[in-house]
């Protein structure tokens, strides 16, 4: 049991709440209200395993990374509060119940299984090559929802797949746009270390200007999907809420003040999560 609390912690288990919201908002749009039971379990199983995968790999493909630096070395592998068989084993597992999940879902989600495990284990390693690292963790978020999308529609490929590309360029550049902000504590770190990363390179202030952009480019999909799909006014208060929550997420940091980031990065953009899922729920029960 303690090594398995360990994993949950080691993993940020309950961080999850980021990207289930968005799953789901994948899933209600193509429904076009509530999926059937099975589905809906089956993608929460297949959204929550994937994201154990993938952070359970992140953490063994940075180990000697986070040991070293002051901000990690307290992680669970580091301290020796659980050790790497355990993790290992939770990584396979968490890949064996994923691909059950996608075989349980239809034919296209098993389809689309390999390009996202190697997205899913890739993205560890993008840091070592290329400060896109951000937007490639952004994408890979980003395969949630399209993957929930083509469970229920078993489609991905067609113009009436529209919205679900736009969701998942709008999580590509929300989880980019607060991934810059995060990475602005390892600016001198990475540095250090040549890690590739926005703040790194060109500095925290360019950091921060171009989580601002992509956070437009966020709302701008989502504004799309409204458009696109005739979401009605519940759904546009929605986005006011997310443009209102942004505006406060960026004025809680600034390039030589960090000391809010924790607040910006936890609490703001699991407010953000859950009120467009909400929003967007009602307005497709209600339209």
């Amino acid at each position: 049991m303690k090594q398995l609390l360990a994993f949950l912690d080691l993993i940020k288990f309950e961080h999850t709440v980021f990207a289930l919201p968005f799953a789901y908002l994948g899933m209600v749009l193509a429904a076009h209200g509530l999926p059937t039971l099975s589905q809906f379990f089956w993608i929460t199983v297949a959204m929550a395993s994937a994201r154990t995968l993938g952070m359970g790999f992140n953490r063994l493909a940075d180990r000697h990374i986070d040991a070293r630096n002051p901000r990690t070395a307290s992680r669970p592998i580091q301290t020796g509060k659980i050790s790497l068989r355990t993790v290992v084993i939770g990584v396979v597992i968490s890949l064996l119940i994923l691909a059950l999940a996608a075989w349980q879902l239809n034919p296209l989600t098993l389809a689309l299984l390999p390009g996202a495990i190697v997205f899913l284990l890739g993205y560890a390693y993008a840091k070592r090559f290329t400060w896109l690292s951000h937007f490639i963790l952004g994408f890979t978020d980003g395969l949630a929802p399209i993957g929930a999308w083509a469970a229920i529609k078993g489609s991905v490929f067609t113009p009436q797949d529209l919205p679900a590309w736009l969701l998942l360029f709008a999580v590509t550049f929300w989880i980019g746009g607060f991934d810059l902000i995060y990475a602005c504590q390892d600016t001198e770190f990475d540095r250090v270390e040549r890690l590739h990363s926005i703040p790194a390179r060109w500095g925290n202030a360019v950091a921060l200007g171009l989580a601002k952009i992509s956070h437009v480019i966020t709302v701008g999909m989502l504004l799309g999907i409204g458009i696109v799909m005739g979401l009605g006014l519940i759904y546009w208060l929605g986005i006011l809420a997310v443009v209102a929550l942004l505006v406060y997420e960026h004025s809680l940091v600034k390039p030589d003040d960090l000391t809010k980031l924790n607040v910006a990065f936890f609490n703001i953009n699991g407010y953000i999560s859950m009120t467009i899922f909400v929003a967007t729920f009602l307005a497709v029960v209600v339209h």
